[in-house]
């Protein structure tokens, strides 16, 4: 395994994102718990943009612009449901005293959302994944996987890590209700702006 797949790797999942934001709101409205729960639920948002490009489904979605659109504004309205339910104390920033199974499981449903309703990351992975693997190769599909699966694991750790921190100032943000109202309008803001930079995505 190169080191520069490694390092594109690790900038790709460390730049700011959908994910990284959900991740973040989920370790600072529910606790450490509840943010390697929105880590592990982006991971798995990962599988089936994977499975599409291993299995050369990611080609139909780069070559086809209404199969791109229509992902694309279905990602582009799930990110500003997100914001208008963080404003509306229903969404990524409900804080809790406690978290319950059912909240695991929104948590899950929601983070596996913020990463299949993202057609970028399939491109990603169809552009990005073959520079690595040699057509020639005999195991290039076992190869596809591993690679794939170093690209998770990565992300998971990493998020996890901003979670955790997120997790650490979590007192400090839910005691003070001013401090709180602002992270509120800065995460439904930056759903709003992530949502306004894929709609101005283009394949």
């Amino acid at each position: 395994m190169s080191i520069e797949f490694l390092l594109t790797t690790l900038i790709v999942v460390a730049s700011p994102g959908t994910g990284v934001l959900y991740t973040l709101a989920a370790g600072l409205s529910r606790g450490a718990r509840a943010s390697a729960v929105a880590a592990f639920a982006c991971t798995l948002g990962i599988i089936p943009h994977m499975a599409a490009a291993i299995t050369g489904l990611a080609a139909l979605l780069h070559t086809s612009a209404v199969a791109f659109q229509i992902l694309k504004y279905l990602g582009v309205a799930y990110l500003l449901f997100m914001a208008w339910q963080t404003l509306k104390e229903h969404g990524a920033l409900k804080v809790e005293a406690e978290t319950a199974p059912r909240s695991d499981r929104q948590v899950i449903v929601s983070g596996i959302l913020v990463n299949i309703l993202n057609p970028k990351l399939s491109i990603f992975f169809f552009a990005f994944l073959p520079q690595f693997v040699s057509s020639a190769d005999p195991n290039a599909f076992v190869r596809m996987l591993e690679l794939s699966g170093v690209f998770m694991a990565a992300t998971f750790v990493v998020f996890v890590g901003y979670g955790l921190f997120a997790a650490a100032i979590r007192n400090h943000v839910i005691s003070r209700p001013r401090v709180l109202a602002w992270m509120r309008r800065t995460f439904a803001a930056a759903f709003v702006g992530l949502g306004v930079k894929l709609a101005l995505t283009e394949r």
